[in-house]
């Protein structure tokens, strides 16, 4: 019988991708993916060190893998990702559960390092290659109607909150003709729409120029939609804002991280641009292009953060109206610079965070309630979760269900928008 393999992935769309292209890896060995740890001969753990609850949640499952590993005794332990390119060697040394660590940009050597712990040995691979990973991966398949395609990993902003310079690397860009390659393959497969990842994946950079020229080529070869994250204002160059506007397969809808409103706190965090540059470029994306839909991420209780800085992204909420948001309240990281300076107090950042969250749901709740009546392309990737349902995305990247044939799936078909529900939109089909 075939090894079974088990991947579990934390935390943000990139290490959602990099665990489907482990498991992808594995399969060119032989291995058979399951959705039940119970069930698998090797589980990986594809971690995210963000914030201090999905480092806990890594342990916390490690705990509860313990036994059983103990009830099978080829069962080996992974943990990938973020986590371990940082504490590798700490969660060796916390969890005798685990058999390999193995960093986010070593993943393509996981079936030697697998290999090696079926023969007995706990291995540690945190190296940070010249090599790219990505010559040493398995060709692309698409899975479904919509498809990740990684253009851009690291980071050189270092922001004083994130460890992902530290995890990740420096910013590095794959070239132009293998993204084009793989996008080739991806739309051969049946994808309709593509959406580009990076750590900053608009500070991408070919030859051919930055990111708004991959858009355009990733155009020319006939993909019809296409979407990308996740951006930092001060890559968002002209050329790429124009695209927004200029090129009909790139979605109006852009996460655009900002994390705060008062100028203080953006410079504490070493963001390099100010409210006003954010709410400057705010204006002229919309002009590009009217009926973008915006959403961002904030933290609250940032070290130094008063009353007055966080009024300040309040204001900064309500001049902009975000169709959704990411908000959390701040998580020291060991090893970054905000870490070792004076913390607010937990619960007025916390107060903080459900003022700002009770804002966010509130601006959300009207943008799709401004949907209502008005048709949307969706592209229909599933089944809904009753009979006789599909669902998908809308061009603004809404959720949306309807009672429909299932002919629609791998489709992008219209529909008119009848209902707004939490975080979804209902619809029913055209006449």
């Amino acid at each position: 019988m075939a090894p079974k393999l088990h991947v579990r992935s934390y935390g943000c769309q990139m290490n959602a991708h990099d665990g489907e292209r482990m498991a992808a890896l594995m399969a060119e060995g032989g291995w058979e993916a399951t959705d039940r740890a119970e069930d698998a001969d090797l589980v990986v753990l594809n971690t995210c060190h963000i914030r201090e609850k999905a480092e806990e949640k890594v342990f916390s499952d490690l705990g509860r893998l313990r036994p059983l590993k103990a009830a099978r005794p080829g069962m080996r332990v992974a943990v990938a990702g973020c986590v371990a390119q940082a504490e590798g060697a700490l969660v060796l040394e916390r969890s005798a559960v685990v058999d390999v660590v193995v960093g986010p940009l070593a993943y393509h050597r996981l079936p030697t390092l697998v290999e090696e712990a079926r023969r007995g040995r706990r291995v540690l691979d945190t190296d940070m290659p010249a090599e790219s990973k990505f010559d040493r991966l398995p060709p692309r398949r698409a899975r479904g109607p919509s498809a990740f395609l990684t253009v851009q990993e690291g980071c050189d902003k270092f922001c004083t909150f994130c460890v992902v310079p530290y995890t990740r690397g420096a910013e590095s860009s794959r070239p132009l003709a293998a993204v084009l390659a793989e996008a080739r393959a991806l739309l051969a497969g049946g994808a309709r729409e593509i959406t580009l990842l990076g750590q900053n994946v608009n500070a991408w950079h070919g030859a051919e120029g930055g990111l708004a020229a991959l858009v355009a080529a990733l155009a020319a070869e006939g993909v019809e939609r296409i979407r990308y994250t996740t951006s930092h204002p001060r890559d968002m160059d002209e050329a790429l804002v124009a695209a927004h506007g200029a090129i009909p397969q790139l979605m109006p809808q852009l996460h655009l991280p900002v994390q705060s409103g008062s100028d203080r706190i953006l410079k504490a965090m070493n963001r390099g641009h100010t409210a006003e540059d954010y709410l400057a470029l705010v204006g002229r994306l919309r002009l590009a292009r009217p009926d973008l839909h915006l959403s961002s991420d904030f933290i609250t209780g940032f070290p130094g953060e008063t009353e007055a800085d966080f009024r300040d992204t309040l204001a900064l909420v309500e001049a902009v109206g975000f169709a959704g948001a990411f908000a959390f309240r701040y998580s020291p990281r060991p090893g970054t610079p905000a870490a070792a300076r004076p913390q607010v107090d937990p619960e007025e950042a916390h107060g903080r965070l459900l003022r700002l969250q009770a804002l966010l749901a509130d601006q959300q709740a009207r943008a799709q309630a401004a949907q209502v009546g008005t048709v949307a392309r969706v592209l229909w990737e599933r089944p809904g979760r009753r009979p006789g349902q599909v669902a998908g995305r809308s061009e603004h990247m809404v959720p949306v269900h309807m009672e429909g044939p299932a002919d629609l799936l791998g489709r992008i078909a219209p529909a008119r928008i009848r209902l707004a529900r939490a975080g979804s939109l209902e619809a029913e089909p055209l006449g």
